[in-house]
Formats: C-alpha cells, sequence, structure tokens
C-alpha cells in the first residue's frame, strides 16, 4: 500500500500533548519518560523549508522540563514524520540538516543566544512503512570505511530514536492501552477489514476508558476518517462523526467490505479456473475474453461453465 505520507494525518494527532506523552511512555526507553514532567509540554511545530531539502516534510517540535540530578533543563522533542513505501537512506543526513536549521532557528527568533548556549534536542523518527527499517541510526554509521582514531573525534554524530509501528506485535501493543497504541495497530491491520474491524473495536474500548473520551474520540475520529480514504474504503465517511458513537454503523460497513472482499476473491478464483478449462478445450485465448471474465457477475461465470461442456466455439459460448 503507498502512503502519502504528506497526508496521514498523525501531523494532527501529535499536535496535542497527550498524544506526544503516549509515544514517549508507550514507545521510547522508560527511562526517558520517567525525567520528563509533561505538564510543561509546549508546542514548537512549524514547517522548515530548508536550501537542501525543499520540499514541506511532516515534523512536530515540542519542548519539556527534563529534571536530572537536581537540575531542571527544557529539552527539544524532534519527531520526524517519515511515512513513505521505502525506506529513506537520507534520514541521518536529512535530520543533521533540519537539527542546525532548527537550531538557527532558534537564535533568529532569540529564544536563546549563544552566550546561553544551545538546548539538547531528542530527535525521534516514526516510521509506518511495510518493509525493515534498514538506515544507520547515526550519520557516524555511514562514514565508510571507518576512519582512523585520530579522525574519529571530528567526524559528524547524531542519533535519532526510532518508532518502528510495523515491529510491535498486536500482543505488544495490547500492553500499551493509550489511543496511540491502538492507531499503531489501526495501521498494522493494512488492508484487511477483519484485522481493522479487530483493530477500531479495540480502540473504541480504549476511548472508552479514557477520563478525557469525547476530547480523545473528536481527534481519533478524524484520523481514522482519513487513513480510511487513503485504503479506499467504500465507508459513507460523511456519517461518521464519533467511533464511539457510530461504531456500529462503522462496524456494518467494514463487515459489507469483508464481504465484498471475499466475494471478489470468489469470483477471481471461479474466473481463473474457468479460464484454465478453456484454454484446455479452445487453445490459446484471445484478449476480449479475459476482458469478459474480469467483469463477468457470479451467475455469469456459472452459466459459462455449464454451457462450455456443448459449445462448439468461443464465439458460441460468449456471443451465441
Amino acid at each position: 500500500m503507498t502512503i502519502n505520507h504528506h497526508d496521514t494525518g498523525y501531523k494532527e494527532l501529535f499536535s496535542y500533548p497527550e498524544f506526544v506523552q503516549q509515544l514517549i511512555e508507550g514507545f521510547a526507553p522508560d527511562e526517558l519518560a520517567a525525567l520528563m514532567d509533561f505538564s510543561t509540554l509546549k508546542n514548537h511545530s512549524g514547517n522548515y523549508i530548508t536550501p537542501l531539502f525543499e520540499e514541506k516534510f511532516e515534523d512536530v517540535v515540542w519542548s519539556v522540563s527534563v529534571t536530572w540530578e537536581g537540575v531542571t533543563q527544557e529539552v527539544f522533542l524532534y519527531i520526524l514524520l517519515e511515512f513513505q513505501s521505502t525506506v529513506d537512506r537520507s534520514i541521518p543526513i536529512r535530520l543533521m540538516h533540519y537539527v542546525a536549521c532548527f537550531y538557527d532557528h532558534l537564535l533568529k527568533q532569540k529564544a536563546t543566544t549563544f552566550s546561553q548556549g544551545l538546548p539538547p534536542i531528542l530527535p525521534i523518527v516514526l516510521y509506518n512503512g511495510s518493509k525493515s527499517w534498514t538506515t544507520p541510526p547515526d550519520i557516524y554509521d555511514m562514514i565508510t570505511p571507518e576512519p582512523p582514531g585520530f579522525l574519529q573525534v571530528y567526524q559528524p554524530r547524531l542519533r535519532y530514536y526510532l518508532v518502528d509501528e510495523g515491529r510491535y506485535t498486536d500482543e505488544q501493543l495490547g500492553l500499551v492501552r493509550t489511543p496511540l497504541s491502538g492507531v499503531f495497530s489501526v495501521e498494522n491491520a493494512g488492508e484487511s477489514w477483519e484485522a481493522l474491524q479487530q483493530a477500531v473495536d479495540r480502540i473504541v474500548a480504549i476511548i472508552q476508558a479514557d477520563p478525557n473520551k469525547e476530547r480523545i474520540d473528536r481527534i481519533v475520529t478524524r484520523w481514522i476518517k482519513r487513513h480510511l480514504q487513503r485504503l479506499g474504503a467504500e465507508v459513507n465517511l460523511g456519517q461518521l462523526n464519533s467511533l464511539v458513537e457510530d461504531k456500529d454503523m462503522l462496524a456494518e460497513n467494514l463487515v459489507n467490505l469483508v464481504k465484498k472482499e471475499r466475494l471478489e476473491g470468489r469470483l477471481e478464483g471461479f474466473a481463473g479456473l474457468l479460464r484454465m478449462q478453456l484454454a484446455f478445450k479452445f487453445g490459446d485465448l484471445p484478449s476480449w475474453v479475459d476482458t469478459k471474465l474480469a467483469t463477468a457477475t457470479d451467475e455469469q461465470l456459472g452459466e459459462w461453465g455449464t454451457q462450455m461442456l456443448t459449445a462448439s466455439s468461443l464465439d458460441e459460448l460468449f456471443k451465441g
């Protein structure tokens, strides 16, 4: 499934502090979450268009107070949403460029000064592609051959933390009962309508147990509608205003999609079997026969399968 990574709806999800908190608490190392005061989360997001990479990309930037050994300081969470069908090997270079441009932005906006110093940044890459992530985790790892010891200290280093949705199993996501883990479950369901229905049921249960369920319901429902549009689901999205309140309507639509999927699979198998029988009886088949088989109804395929036994030619079978 090809995904337009500029239209995933994730940027909106991570414009809300609770989803940023859920990302860190549920999918980053425990020691990071333990140091952060999530009540101090502050959004600094914006599209930064840089000379090296002129296209806009999906990113979100938040700051949060972190306390370490009695010292409290501000740390920036730089979250890059990398939703392409193929793994981008240039990510370490792009991240180094983005971080440098972000520091330049902070200085120009007088958010800090050279005398005050630059704040620490935690770069996070959120990836949901189907292929395994093979990009090195640090730009230093791209330098080959590895330089001798006296040169290593002069090489660039920038490590990012990867959250690869596809690497989490249903069991692992089930242990993290947050709306964000439910979103990941929906993504991992792919284009299987049955798996999607199970994932939707799970996320509805999570929302119903949330103390801010009305707010979370609105946010996740908007994301679900975008997701179903990307999948090309034939669902009346105009009537879907609440996952919780409209879950029965959505479930009925998904059940119908499952039935349609199974019917199309059965017809495709029947059409393939009929084609083999026709080729055995009449030899090489003209292209128009494939067209007819591909667009035939269940009833037509059945009639042709019966009439084939007595038909003396393809013309007689299909046009007689």
